[in-house]
């Protein structure tokens, strides 16, 4: 039987709904949509007033606004962002696939993220409208780290994503910084903001685990609890290869996210969206809850991979369960 959620009923602010559109944010997202079409930006817009649920974004910020942690992190992160980066060397560094990925470690050994990785960029990433030049994407990933974001929906757990946001677009940006310093061009993606790509996609072809019910990607490494950002370049990195831990399995029988969303948004079972069939969360029942505790962060953190020290040792369990179930069926 699942815990008694705190958090429920949950009945959002009549103010906020006031700034909600007539449009529902799922038919933006292609909730339903059997033919593929690249995604809209249906939040975190660099523009609130370019798409239709601005009104609920600008309404966002009046929540917690003078909580200290909040206001330094976010000022921090203005200024990891308004740092500009290194002119472009002239002459190019040459190196093979697998040595730019080695040399890519460096930001993980030096604590910068936990993990990153690379493909060839997909032009279906893109958000609709948008274009890049470049043909390749580092995707880079950073952890929360677990008791503070365990606190959610809490303030501190709010300032503790802004927090990771502002050490992934600090990694993006160090990454773009060295290969422009190596006359290589690269162009760092840092959230929330949406900006030309969606992140998900990309991050799940080299590699970053499998996407779960609550539709945020899980790794056996950070399991939900983690942040993305990119950079898009031309630099010849080796592609990373997508991998599968059993994470979308365990998810079909877990009930652990939708019990703990307060308004109850998360499916128990794969939607379509834009052609796809994937988890998904109902949009419209996620952001008012999202948008009045000032982010939300629930369902990460009470992920049962997201716990320290589990998701390797679970991803290891599912694989021998695998391993056993396809040797007792070829036996058969």
């Amino acid at each position: 039987m699942a815990k008694p959620n705190p958090h429920r009923p949950f009945t959002p602010d009549p103010a906020q709904m006031e700034c909600a559109p007539d449009i529902s944010g799922n038919t933006v997202n292609g909730l339903g949509e059997s033919e593929f079409r690249r995604p809209s930006i249906v939040y975190w817009s660099p523009d609130p007033d370019d798409i239709p649920h601005g009104g609920l974004q600008r309404w966002f910020y009046t929540v917690n606004p003078d909580e200290p942690a909040i206001v330094a992190q976010r000022a921090e992160r203005q200024k990891i962002l308004d740092a500009p980066l290194p002119d472009l060397a002239g002459r190019r560094s040459e190196r093979t696939p697998e040595q730019w990925n080695d040399a890519l470690q460096q930001y993980v050994t030096a604590g910068l993220c936990e993990q990153v990785g690379a493909t060839p960029l997909d032009r279906d990433w893109l958000f609709e409208g948008q274009d890049t030049p470049f043909a390749n994407i580092i995707i880079v990933g950073v952890q929360h780290d677990f008791e503070t974001i365990s606190a959610a929906p809490e303030p501190s757990a709010g300032a503790e994503v802004m927090r990771q946001y502002s050490r992934a677009a600090f990694a993006a940006k160090a990454i773009a910084g060295w290969l422009r310093r190596a006359g290589w061009d690269a162009d760092p993606v840092t959230g929330p903001m949406a900006g030309k790509i969606t992140l998900i996609p990309p991050a799940l072809a080299c590699g970053f685990g499998e996407l779960g019910k609550h539709g945020s990607l899980i790794t056996p490494e950070m399991g939900a609890s983690f942040r993305l950002s990119a950079v898009l370049t031309d630099a010849p990195f080796l592609a990373t290869s997508s991998k599968e831990h059993g994470i979308d399995s365990f998810c079909a029988n877990c009930r652990v996210c939708e019990d703990a969303c307060p308004p109850e948004a998360i499916f128990s079972e794969k939607q379509t969206v834009r052609g796809e069939t994937k988890w998904y969360v109902d949009f419209d029942k996620c952001l008012p809850f999202f948008n009045q505790t000032h982010g939300c962060a629930i369902c990460i953190a009470a992920c049962p991979w997201s716990k320290p020290g589990i998701g390797l040792n679970l991803a290891e369990k599912l694989a021998r369960r695998d391993k056993r179930i396809s040797g007792e069926g070829g036996e058969a």
